[in-house]
């Protein structure tokens, strides 16, 4: 759950249980803790964290919005196109993307949605999949474009360090109504340079769970980001630069904010 007025001070395993058990034990204990704290931490007054600072896996998705497809001339993709990032890359709102130091000057910014797996998911059906799902929480698919278009696996571009921010919190599915009607929008410096809608996705969440689960096992705790709408960087000739704040906001999700720094 996202706890707009502040923090809550809950234990490591009452999360990784609600990770384990979306119906069981460690759920409710939060929610009866969020409704009944008398008094929390103001957010001013903690650091957040990446929601899943561990994830063993994290799987983005490639050209999975309509429109992103149309903007770089490619063709809609027959099945989902993914790849992968570490967890070396993960870090939370409020804290630095690091522009590394030789590859500085082509970073971009990708707004996207990322699904976070409860339970452990093989071979479930569509119909099942969101049932597996933990929650989801704003994504930035940082990618430094230079390094990425020099491999075509792409991995040398996307998985540097803090090229994963993600947060501020993990949002529980009781308190999302439809995955697939969902805005999302990046703002640099207040400036919106990009705006997109979870209904334009090639491959919804749903068909994402599913459709992994037949070749990976997930397991609580991996990271599904689905991909990022039209509007990207590389298509606007804007960069991140030192200096820059970036806002990744998703309606009902929150809004994910990373200062740019140099390395």
């Amino acid at each position: 759950m996202l706890v707009s007025a502040g923090a809550l001070d809950a234990p490591a395993s009452t999360v990784r249980g609600l990770l384990e058990a979306l119906d069981g034990d460690g759920l409710r204990e939060l929610a009866v803790r969020a409704e009944d704290a008398e008094e929390r931490i103001p957010l001013a007054d903690v650091t957040l964290c990446a929601p899943i600072p561990d994830a063993r896996k994290i799987i983005c998705l490639g050209l999975n919005y309509r429109d992103h497809a149309e903007e770089t001339g490619q063709e809609i993709p027959a099945a989902p196109m993914w790849f992968a990032k570490f967890a070396n890359s993960l870090t939370g709102s409020g804290q630095p993307v690091v522009l590394p130091a030789t590859h500085a000057e082509y970073v971009d910014y990708e707004a996207e949605l990322a699904l976070v797996i409860g339970r452990t998911a093989k071979n479930v059906a569509t119909e099942d999949a969101l049932s597996y799902l933990a929650g989801a929480m704003p994504f930035n698919d940082v990618s430094a474009r230079d390094l990425q278009l020099q491999n075509p696996l792409w991995t040398s571009g996307k998985a540097i360090d803090t090229f994963a921010p993600c947060g501020p919190a993990l949002v529980t599915l009781d308190e999302i109504d439809d995955l697939g009607a969902l805005q999302l929008r990046t703002r640099i410096n207040g400036e919106v340079l990009q705006q997109g809608a979870t209904a334009n996705l090639i491959f919804g969440p749903a068909e994402l769970v599913a459709w992994l689960s037949r070749t990976i096992t997930l397991l609580p705790g991996d990271i599904i980001a689905t991909g990022t709408p039209a509007g990207v960087g590389a298509t606007q000739g804007r960069f991140l630069r030192d200096g820059d704040t970036v806002e990744i906001e998703i309606d009902g999700l929150g809004t994910l904010v990373n200062p740019v720094r140099s390395e």
